[in-house]
């Protein structure tokens, strides 16, 4: 049985490599940004919605590949006041971005989910609670021109793996989770279905 991975996010994709996975990668091109709006206008958790979105990848991809496991996966980036984050489509939006979540503590809720034969098989959420330090204009400024093109696709707009260690004071929770998927949990259900050794 093969695992696919209902995205081309460089992230996953290594995370699961790293961890020894062999994995194939099928982006699933659904529209994220209705999803989420009819999602929070209905008032949604943003738990809930991340939790919808991994399923629509999952699925949209299960349905094409019948015969494989695939795993889709979404996160939301929560601010104190409750304000979900978007990814930033320009470097001012990432700028106006950090500028927000500075000098406070926001959450970023992670979930996953596996189909098969067009259907989910598996699912879990995980969240890690992430305190930002206050951070200049200038540096906000400095920070988003040297790693525009890599923090583009987060949406934190941080990379807490490289240079984005520098935005916090403290974090709680995985670190697979804060880079963009519940890891551990994933690898447990792999060995049980026989894609990983036990």
């Amino acid at each position: 049985m093969t695992l696919v991975l209902a995205s081309q996010s460089a992230g996953r994709i290594a995370m699961l490599q790293a961890a020894g996975v062999s994995v194939e990668a099928c982006p699933a091109q659904v529209d994220e940004d209705s999803i989420k709006a009819s999602l929070a206008e209905a008032g949604a958790k943003p738990r809930d919605i991340a939790d919808a979105l991994a399923e629509a990848k999952a699925r949209k991809v299960s349905r094409k590949m019948p015969t494989a496991l695939v795993l889709g996966c979404d996160q939301i980036c929560v601010g104190a006041d409750g304000h979900i984050f978007d990814k930033p489509e320009t470097p001012d939006d990432a700028r106006a971005h950090l500028a927000r979540l500075s000098g406070s503590a926001h959450r970023l809720i992670s979930a996953a989910v596996i189909c098969e034969q067009g259907a989910p098989v598996w699912r879990v959420v995980d969240m890690a609670q992430m305190t930002m330090r206050p951070l200049s204009e200038r540096f906000i400024h400095d920070y988003v021109e040297a790693y525009w093109e890599p923090i583009r696709h987060s949406v934190g707009c941080y990379r807490i793996e490289a240079e984005g260690a520098q935005l916090f004071t403290s974090v709680s929770g995985s670190q697979f989770t804060i880079i963009g998927m519940p890891l551990l949990p994933v690898l447990d259900y792999l060995r049980l279905r026989g894609l990983l050794p036990t």
